[in-house]
């Protein structure tokens, strides 16, 4: 869980925080630096909305338990959540090239027209949409306990990771570009939102919401069983203990969705999952390069027709 709040919360709060320090540099360089403390307004409002929507879930997951449903949310939001994670990854490989062009165009909109409330509203959406989809993800990595993933020592990392990140890159110390650093967090988030995909269905077909036609496709615990308990039992009825410990199917189960045991659904899915990802990549890659040629093509033509 730890590892993947470390991710999920570094990964929002990186997409903050280069948004919000693109408008305030943005500011400071047209010599509007007054303008900041809205900004910063709209930033505090948020996290403090965020807070409130992470209470509002407990209570709601609180709500379910007691009335015997709680199973259903977690594997709504779980479902939910896989869709965000790979939402999420698209949108900025898609938006990284013109969010600054964007951004800073919002705000010279603003300062033109002295809209200062419009100011702090933005800001406030801005941070407000990473602050949701974070306590969405927490929920669902944790079942819940949102409270656990925000005071554990993986959001804290995240964040402080995060912090350095940006605070390098506005400083322009930083030499790995960031559209590395999103490539390689967002192959690993895509992992999460997979492993999330065949936990919901593995949780469905353990309420007997859903059936099997092979409810086991194989069985490699005696490699490397999912959970400490699974390795215990190999243990005891055979003898031999398994190659590598539970620990560590623990660790990737709730990391990736890792199963010792899994279904052929579950297989399916996840398999299913990562060929959606690559069509997507490719279609994605085609109309860039296709964009690309029309430009340069356009470009040509323009330049014969001045000559």
């Amino acid at each position: 869980m730890e590892i993947q709040a470390l991710l999920i919360t570094f990964r929002e709060a990186l997409e903050a925080l280069l948004i919000v320090g693109i408008i305030t540099s943005y500011l400071k360089r047209v010599g509007q630096k007054k303008f900041t403390k809205y900004v910063w307004l709209g930033v505090a409002l948020a996290i403090l909305a965020s807070v409130g929507v992470a209470m509002l879930f407990q209570v709601v997951f609180t709500g379910f338990a007691a009335m015997g449903s709680e199973m259903y949310l977690k594997i709504s939001i779980i479902f939910i959540s896989s869709i965000l994670l790979t939402q999420m990854v698209f949108w900025m490989a898609s938006h990284s090239k013109d969010i600054k062009g964007n951004m800073e165009g919002k705000m010279k909109t603003f300062i033109t027209t002295g809209n200062i409330i419009g100011m702090v509203i933005h800001s406030f959406l801005v941070v407000l949409r990473e602050g949701i989809e974070t306590v969405f993800f927490f929920a669902a990595i944790t079942g819940g306990n949102i409270g656990a993933a925000i005071t554990g020592w993986g959001s804290i990392t995240g964040l402080t990771i995060a912090c350095v990140v940006s605070y390098l890159f506005f400083k322009g110390t930083m030499r790995i570009p960031l559209k590395t650093f999103f490539k390689v967090s967002g192959v690993f988030i895509i992992l999460i939102a997979a492993g999330l995909l065949v936990q919901g269905i593995s949780m469905m077909q353990d309420i007997r919401l859903i059936g099997s036609v092979i409810p086991h496709l194989y069985d490699i615990t005696w490699i490397l069983p999912e959970h400490p308990i699974d390795h215990a039992h190999f243990l005891r009825d055979t003898g031999v203990a398994p190659l590598l410990s539970g620990d560590v199917g623990l660790f990737l189960k709730a990391l990736f969705g890792y199963s010792s045991m899994p279904s052929i659904e579950e297989v399916i899915a996840y398999l299913g999952y990562f060929v959606v990802i690559y069509l997507l990549v490719t279609t994605d890659n085609k109309k860039t390069t296709e964009a690309k040629v029309t430009g340069t093509q356009g470009s040509k033509v323009l330049k014969a027709q001045v000559k």
